[in-house]
């Protein structure tokens, strides 16, 4: 019993964090401020960043993140996140919200699930494989070229570097943890990292960040995104394994597909309403708690 509430205590703040991330690309559309895609999400790290270190990281735990066996997995984590948010907005920008995420997170739960079986020798839970598989079932479903041909070859490319990069994160957050570091310390640390990182490219292309819209569109992605979002996923991360944490993220290319077409008119096919069905079949199977064999058994003797 203690354990099916574990698991949905995890489960619960990851899903709520990736229906919050499932708005990123639909916002970026939207708000059509004109933003370059890699300042934008230079500015959403810098922001979010900022404030997640202000709301949730003490010095107490700023000193777990540079010990040893810690300092690699952070330097990969930074990393990642800022490959992921310059990879995905371009690929937003490219391919459309719906596309873009589903392809994102439609890598991801492979990667993390491969990567945990490598190097944590963590089995994945018992509904993982088949959840993996329905839902990268449905992302190869909206693959599909549409009435509109084919879409953008770069955008796919750049949308599946997001995915993996994120999945390679979610395996380094939890080594972060094993490894003694203080979670809710790693993640704002690596977010404003990241974008110090990538905050050269400000300079480059600042257009369009000043703008009424573009200012709106950075609140909500740095704070609602990228702060609340965060928060969530790192409070539920460390209670569920690599794996189920992967294939949950797949919420987010269900949202985005859902507010591309409620509010962008992006258009979905046959294929691409049968892959939103298994993509959300394969999020059931990951999120429902497995059935422990005494409680099998115990409803077998009721029989």
């Amino acid at each position: 019993m203690t354990g099916g509430i574990a698991v949905r205590a995890g489960v619960v703040p990851v899903l709520a964090a990736a229906v919050l991330w499932g708005t990123v690309g639909p916002a970026q559309l939207l708000a059509g401020a004109g933003v370059d895609p890699v300042a934008l999400g230079a500015c959403r790290m810098l922001v979010g960043g900022v404030v997640l270190c202000a709301v949730a990281v003490r010095p107490r735990g700023l000193r777990t993140l540079w010990g040893p066996g810690v300092r690699l997995w952070m330097l990969v984590s930074v990393a990642v996140t800022a490959v992921f948010q310059g990879a995905f907005l371009q690929a937003v920008d490219r391919t459309g919200a719906a596309l873009a995420t589903a392809v994102a997170f439609g890598t991801v739960p492979a990667v993390s699930g491969l990567c945990a079986r490598v190097l944590q020798r963590e089995r994945p839970p018992a509904g993982w494989a088949a959840g993996t598989a329905f839902a990268v079932g449905g992302v190869a479903l909206l693959l599909l070229p549409g009435g509109d041909g084919p879409a953008d070859p770069a955008g796919v490319l750049l949308a599946a570097t997001a995915g993996a990069s994120f999945g390679v994160y979610i395996v380094a957050a939890k080594r972060l943890a094993a490894a003694g570091a203080d979670p809710v310390a790693a993640a704002p640390v690596s977010v404003l990292a990241a974008g110090l990182l990538v905050s050269p490219w400000l300079a480059a292309a600042p257009s369009g960040l000043g703008s009424p819209r573009g200012l709106v569109l950075v609140g909500w992605l740095a704070l609602g995104t990228t702060a609340l979002g965060y928060l969530l996923f790192t409070r539920g991360m460390t209670r569920i394994s690599a794996a189920t944490t992967g294939t949950l993220s797949l919420a987010e290319p269900l949202v985005a597909a859902l507010l591309g077409v409620l509010l962008l008119d992006e258009r979905l096919t046959g294929w691409s309403g049968a892959g939103l069905v298994l993509l959300l079949g394969g999020l059931l199977l990951v999120a429902l708690p497995p059935r422990r064999r005494g409680d099998r058994a115990a409803r077998a003797g009721a029989a």
